[in-house]
């Protein structure tokens, strides 16, 4: 039973931001340190922040020698049965992280000359060269530290989507960066079956993590090693009968061992080899999960593109519905706009409540037209206004739009209704706004969703848009 179902949501994953776990069991996704580095959001920013911090701050105590204060605070990690991510089989029980586990997380840190050394840097570099690290361990270890911020998200997706929140939920411990100390407490939070809940976004959720060990050692340490035994012309040379020389990789692996201890030694003599492997990663994408992905891993369903569309184009029109018009607009965006827009809020308040803004979405595009509009125009968010008029749209919706936008929240909207009586009179105005330099509108009504979600249709990745990319242009030409 899924989150959406035990709390009658009336909604599928594709319509929700969080991914739709199974209360009971665990769904095989991992938390990626690295895609929390790709949102271009404070939230994103400060989970980021929480996990640096605390790792350096155990790679310092073990530096100075304070092994008791380290494993106190890695004894503070849990398995988080409270995501239901990972790879437990059956009802989620927890199998990463323990009283043990953490004990032994410590001893592999202490004794390791990787972090003596200062060879780690990040988190993810433990998977390379510390004993009984794996990519659940770093999952769940990243989770525990970002705790805080998952509550604070949980709470937000809680109000969003109606799910009922309980009091005095115990909430685990919750790292505290100024103190430099797990602290614990009780907060508001979703209660299933017995069990407090913390929703994770489907956006910082893959199926692998971007660091393998195995990966690391055959294809850049032990290259980086044969070069080295290349260019000494050393014992392990062979000559072949065609005048080539190589060497094998099961010399390179009688020389120089296998295994994180051999990693480390041959890393340490040479962390060029790791310089290069960190920069291979750094120019690789690391998209986040596709519907179709998300799917797979669920053993659900695909976004139900033609229900989704109907939800909305199904309406009538009038204020009566307008609430109903608003819920089905963003159900059907966060679907068609995933994984570019992200972390939706609804009726969003700004000048101290005076304004709101009907939607407000993150801008996360990693490629294709919003990619582009971020790099050029303030768009680091994405506003939406819903008119479920059965008039014309005119000026002063425009200007309402307009109105919501600043240098630092963002200048560009998308105003959707249901038609317009003159729909070029309607762009020239938009041109004019863009012109007096008031922000960035383009207007979409039900022929224009229909053909966005007949593109989504063939196009899975979705990132050109050439229909809004036209728009944009005509905005500013």
């Amino acid at each position: 039973m899924r989150v959406s179902e035990y709390f009658k949501l009336g909604r599928k994953q594709a319509e929700l931001d969080f991914v739709d776990v199974d209360i009971r069991g665990d769904t095989p996704v991992f938390l990626s340190p690295r895609a929390l580095t790709l949102l271009p959001t404070k939230w994103g920013d400060e989970c980021v922040h929480l996990i640096q911090d605390f790792f350096q701050k155990i790679l310092q105590l073990i530096r100075d020698g304070k092994n008791a204060e380290a494993e106190n605070l890695l004894r503070a990690l849990r398995d988080p049965n409270e995501t239901h991510l990972g790879l437990s089989k059956g009802r989620s029980r927890g199998h990463a992280l323990g009283t043990d586990s953490a004990h032994d997380v410590w001893r592999a840190l202490s004794r390791s000359e990787a972090a003596k050394s200062g060879l780690l840097r990040d988190l993810e570099d433990t998977i390379l060269m510390i004993e009984g690290i794996s990519v659940d361990i770093v999952s769940d270890i990243a989770t525990n530290i970002i705790r805080g911020p998952l509550i604070q998200y949980t709470q937000e997706m809680a109000e969003l989507y109606g799910i009922p929140l309980s009091e005095g939920v115990a909430t685990g411990p919750i790292w505290d960066p100024k103190a430099s100390s797990w602290k614990t407490g009780f907060n508001r939070l979703p209660v299933a079956r017995g069990g407090r809940l913390l929703l994770v976004p489907k956006a910082i959720v893959r199926r692998h993590l971007e660091y393998d060990a195995d990966e690391y050692y055959r294809h850049f340490l032990l290259e980086h090693l044969r070069e080295i035994e290349l260019n000494a012309n050393s014992a392990l040379v062979e000559l072949l009968k065609n005048g080539k020389r190589r060497v094998t990789k099961q010399a390179l692996k009688q020389k120089y061992g296998f295994g994180k201890k051999a990693i480390v030694r041959a890393t340490l003599k040479y962390p060029e080899a790791l310089a290069r492997y960190r920069k291979a990663k750094e120019g690789e994408p690391h998209p986040p999960l596709t519907h179709e992905q998300i799917a797979e891993a669920e053993a659900d369903v695909t976004p139900e593109w033609d229900k989704l569309l109907s939800a909305v184009i199904s309406l009538p029109t009038g204020r009566d519905v307008a609430s109903d018009y608003e819920r089905a607009i963003e159900g059907l965006l966060t679907a068609l706009f995933y994984p570019i827009f992200a972390h939706p809020r609804v009726q969003h308040e700004i000048h101290d409540g005076r304004k709101r803004i009907d939607i407000t979405y993150a801008n996360m595009s990693g490629a294709g037209f919003f990619k582009w509009l971020a790099a050029h125009y303030p768009a680091a968010h994405v506003f939406v206004e819903c008119k479920n008029y059965g008039r014309e749209i005119g000026n002063p919706e425009l200007d309402q739009l307009a109105g919501r936008f600043s240098p630092s929240r963002g200048q560009f909207g998308l105003l959707v209704c249901r038609s317009f009586e003159d729909k070029q009179l309607f762009f020239t105005r938009c041109r004019d706004t863009a012109r007096d330099q008031r922000g960035f509108i383009i207007p979409l009504d039900d022929e224009d969703l229909k053909l966005l979600v007949a593109s989504r249709k063939t196009d899975p990745l979705f990132f050109d848009l050439p229909l809004l990319r036209g728009r944009f242009t005509n905005l500013i030409t």
